[in-house]
Order: C-alpha cells, then structure tokens, then sequence
C-alpha cells in the first residue's frame, strides 16, 4: 500500500480506478479509509478514487503533535497537492468533514465538490466532553477493546446495531477498532475535543456542497447538519434512513445514490 511524506508525516492511502476527475474520500474519528470500501467500489469504474488515513490512523504514522484541525486540513490540501488530483470532489465523515469545510473555506481551487456526512461545524458540546475523556483515559492506559461496546454504540445507529443478519458485520468493525494505535488514536480524539468551530467561516464556502446525516446520529445529530445547510448558500441536505454515525457502512448504496445523483448534477 502506498505512502506519501507530507508535512513530514508518512501518510498511508488508496488510488483506485481511473477517469478525469478524482474523488477524495476522508474519513471519521477512530476509522480510516477502509469505511469508504463500498463507495470506491461503486465509483471507481468512473473516476479516479483515493482515500487516505489521517496521522495517528490507520497505516498512517503515529506522531507526537499535529492533531489539530488546522495541521490536518494542511495535511489534506498538501496531499491534493502532491497526488496532482486538483480540483477533486471531497468526501468527508465526521472528522473528515471537519478538515473538508475548512478546505472550501480557505483553498476552494482545491475542489470541485463537497460532501459532507455526519459533521459539525460547532466545537464539541460540553455535555459530551466527560464521557470522551473518561473513554479516552480508559482506551490509552488500558486498551481499546475496554471501551469498544459504548463506542460501537456512539458511532453506529440502532438499526446496525440489532440487525440479526449483520453480525458479521458489526464484529469486523469491532475488531478495527479494537486493532486501532491506541497512542495516535488516543491523541486524535483529544484533537477532535479540542477543537474550534467554524461556523463563522463557513458562510464563505462557494463550492457545491452536499450535507449527508444518518436519521439515528447521535454523535452529529441531525440538527447539527441543518445548522451548517443554513449557513452554506446553495447545499443540499439529505438524511439517510436507518443509518447511523458511519452511513458509508450502514447504508451503502443511500449513500452511494445521493453522492452520484450530486455530482452528476454539476
């Protein structure tokens, strides 16, 4: 799998398919490109199709700063740079949307498009910030797996969660999470807590934006996508039946269909 120094961080990502535009997937909080396996395998006989770990993700490198936004939105408009896939449609979940508002805010030459599933534009509310941190403390001194059952419950919607027929499912992601860094993932969390909102900066974005949120979010909740569908002149807001936090996972192909029907339209 390839890997690319940027900002002086190996970066590990996927480039698949071929075509004249080229669709960048990033992706949540505790996951990494793998959560965009179904929507590259839909879009890749059409268009040039890349996805990449964030630090402290994935087969990313572990480092000992930079989790911050604003180091991770340079690290995203570095990579568009050196991939050579300007102006790219941006595909990004939750912390992915986070570094994907900020590129149409300050480097809209970058893109083409913008999608963005299960965000906010706000810091992070202050009744959650306890939990996280208990989770946090919990999943970097004692391990990941200790916490996997009420984080499961955080990024999957209830429909995922009881379904009979996605056991399989639901341990496959289980087991990503549990084999997760828990040194660089613990340091992405606190980069997600403390970061700045901007909803004021946001009003500025022009790009064409999509604004994707599962039904049964609870940790973007939809109201938290209309908030940024007020403030972005011209998006679409499209909720997804039966999804939770991960859409890309739960709902596949009501993801797939609202991301072609968008950049179809352009």
């Amino acid at each position: 799998m390839p890997k690319i120094q940027i900002n002086g961080v190996n970066l590990h990502y996927t480039d698949e398919g071929a075509g004249t535009e080229t669709i960048l997937f990033a992706h949540s909080l505790l996951w990494s490109g793998q959560m965009f396996e179904a929507q590259i395998d839909a879009f890749k006989d059409r268009y040039r199709c890349i996805a990449f770990d964030f630090r402290g993700h994935g087969q990313s490198e572990i480092t000992q700063d930079g989790y911050d936004m604003d180091t991770l939105y340079r690290d995203a408009a570095a990579l568009i740079e050196a991939l050579g896939c300007a102006p790219c449609h941006f595909v990004g979940l939750s912390l992915g949307g986070f570094i994907g508002m900020r590129l149409a805010a300050r480097r809209p030459e970058l893109l083409r498009s913008l999608t963005l599933l299960g965000t906010s534009v706000d810091p992070e509310p202050a009744e959650n910030v306890p939990r996280y941190s208990r989770l946090n403390f919990v999943a970097r001194w004692f391990g990941l797996r200790f916490v996997a059952t009420p984080v499961m419950q955080i990024m999957f919607g209830q429909t995922f969660l009881t379904d009979p027929n996605r056991v399989a499912q639901r341990e496959t992601w289980r087991k990503r999470l549990i084999a997760n860094n828990r040194i660089g993932i613990t340091r992405a969390v606190k980069g997600v807590m403390d970061r700045q909102g901007v909803y004021d900066e946001i009003s500025k974005i022009t790009t064409p934006t999509l604004i994707m949120v599962g039904e049964e979010d609870v940790a973007t909740v939809p109201a938290k996508a209309e908030r940024i569908q007020t403030r972005i002149i011209g998006s679409r807001l499209v909720k997804i039946p039966r999804a939770g936090h991960s859409s890309t996972i739960e709902e596949p192909e009501a993801v797939n269909t609202a991301i072609k029907s968008f950049i179809s339209s352009l």
